[in-house]
């Protein structure tokens, strides 16, 4: 697979502060052609915020770009906050945006839990969406998540799994979730942090192929790590606040008239290419596309090029 240059860094247009409860006042910002294409960018985690990047996914002059910093995280306040704050939340806030920015319809772009809540707003409101594209796919199911946080992707990454058991007593690590759980949320700030960072590190060493100690730098930063790592857990321990374990799968009838085109990295560790196939089997509108040289990372070269020619094909 060829390997494509993203677009070039766009400054946001519109920025703006949407209060939608009485705790949550949420970042949102567009980009690109004010009478293009309209397409919502879903970050992941959750709890990991938006980035310039992701304005660089789509032709600005076909694209009518709308990103924004899902409750408890990035620009929106206050952080870290997990009160009023659930999957059905977010996806009544993506209404609340579309309506505050006009919308009629758009087209769903997220990877890794941004394209869990891609596929929840879509059965929420089917008639709203024009198109998807997915990546890594994650249906925030207990197979899913016990993969990551109790033991299977251990086996890929034994010396890093031992740095994220390390701050968990051994008796407790039969549920690494739950151990982690505790102490995220427990009254020591110290050990917050200190957990916060083991999590986050962990995530930010596995999601490329090969190894990037910058970025499991960057996402062990205080900044980030509370955040991201205490949202994770209170959702995945939460199990995603669906009404029974493979709710996505389940209710994909109501959008297989969707077009989509998911994109999944062969040696995707933190969220396996059987979720990305089991989704695409029971979407028969879809198209896979499996990047063979890439890890989970929006940043591997192979994704970031599967990704563009998607958008491309959409762009119309």
């Amino acid at each position: 697979m060829r390997n494509r240059q993203l677009y070039p860094v766009i400054e946001a247009r519109i920025k703006k502060r949407l209060q939608v409860s009485d705790i949550h006042e949420i970042y949102v910002e567009e980009c690109g052609n004010p009478n293009g294409k309209p397409v919502i960018v879903l970050h992941g985690g959750p709890g990991a915020g938006c980035n310039p990047a992701m304005r660089r996914f789509f032709d600005p002059n076909a694209y009518r770009i709308i990103l924004f910093d899902q409750r408890g995280c990035g620009r929106s306040t206050p952080s870290a906050c997990c009160e009023q704050n659930t999957t059905w939340d977010l996806v009544a806030d993506m209404e609340r945006i579309r309506e505050e920015f006009g919308i009629e319809q758009w087209m769903l772009f997220g990877g890794s839990w941004g394209s869990t809540l891609a596929l929840a707003y879509a059965q929420t409101h089917p008639e709203r969406v024009t198109e998807m594209v997915l990546r890594g796919i994650f249906l925030i199911r207990k197979e899913e998540s016990d993969w990551f946080h109790n033991g299977g992707c251990a086996k890929f990454h034994p010396e890093l799994w031992e740095q994220f058991i390390a701050p968990i007593p051994e008796a407790e690590r039969g549920d690494m979730l739950k151990a982690y759980h505790k102490r995220l949320f427990g009254d020591d700030a110290h050990v917050r942090l200190n957990c916060a960072r083991a999590w986050s590190r962990w995530e930010g060493a596995t999601v490329t192929m090969l190894p990037s100690t910058q970025r499991a730098s960057a996402f062990a930063r205080e900044d980030y790590a509370l955040a991201f790592a205490r949202i994770e857990a209170h959702y995945f321990i939460n199990e995603g606040f669906m009404e029974e374990d493979g709710q996505l799968l389940r209710d994909m009838h109501k959008i297989t008239h969707i077009p989509g085109i998911i994109v999944q990295g062969r040696y995707d560790v933190v969220t396996p290419p059987i979720s990305a196939w089991q989704l695409h089997k029971a979407w028969p509108n879809s198209k896979l596309i499996i990047a063979h040289d890439a890890g989970h990372a929006v940043s591997e070269p192979s994704i970031s090029t599967a990704l563009l020619d998607a958008t491309d094909h959409y762009r119309a």
